[in-house]
């Protein structure tokens, strides 16, 4: 039987080093939670009711759990992230196979006007259209079923801007 030793101690370190290249928490070299973030409810400009909120504890709960930022509920922050809800679409992207005028799934589009500002310098971190989208499929209800995927357009929008936040170059 052969000694298997130099390929075990070969995987191992394989691992060893593949381990040390995973970093946890911020990819921009700052350190883990040094700065605040307050996120501001964002106006709802579009004919759809009810986003906002969704929105912003999505957007809220994204970034606690990023572990890059601590959320600051008052007073000043390091960055204050402000935005508006600009445009809620729906987009039929599948149809019966019988019928081609009956849509099977929608997907639920939701777009943000965002811009995340410095509070000390008011240098402009970020400033720019952000969406976040779910599918949904076709009901006899389709008001119930829209109601439903918001949440999940929101969770999409907040992962998305959060991803922008956090890997900025500032």
């Amino acid at each position: 039987m052969k000694c298997r030793f130099p390929q075990i101690v070969a995987a191992l370190g394989a691992v060893i080093v593949a381990g040390c290249a995973y970093r946890l928490g911020p990819t921009n070299g700052s350190e883990a939670r040094s700065q605040s973030v307050q996120v501001q409810l964002f106006p709802n400009r579009t004919i759809e009711p009810r986003l906002s909120e969704p929105v912003a504890q999505s957007l809220r709960r994204q970034l606690a759990q990023e572990g890059t930022f601590r959320l600051a509920s008052r007073g000043e922050a390091d960055v204050l992230v402000t935005g508006e809800l600009v445009r809620y679409e729906r987009r039929p992207v599948s149809f019966q196979p019988n019928d081609i005028i009956q849509v099977r799934d929608y997907e639920i589009r939701l777009t943000a006007q965002v811009k995340a500002i410095r509070s000390g310098s008011g240098e402009v971190i970020l400033d720019r259209q952000v969406f976040g989208r779910t599918l949904i499929q076709s009901s006899d209800d389709q008001g119930s079923a829209e109601r439903h995927g918001v949440p999940l357009a929101a969770d999409d929008l907040a992962r998305n801007i959060t991803s922008l936040l956090v890997d900025g170059k500032w």
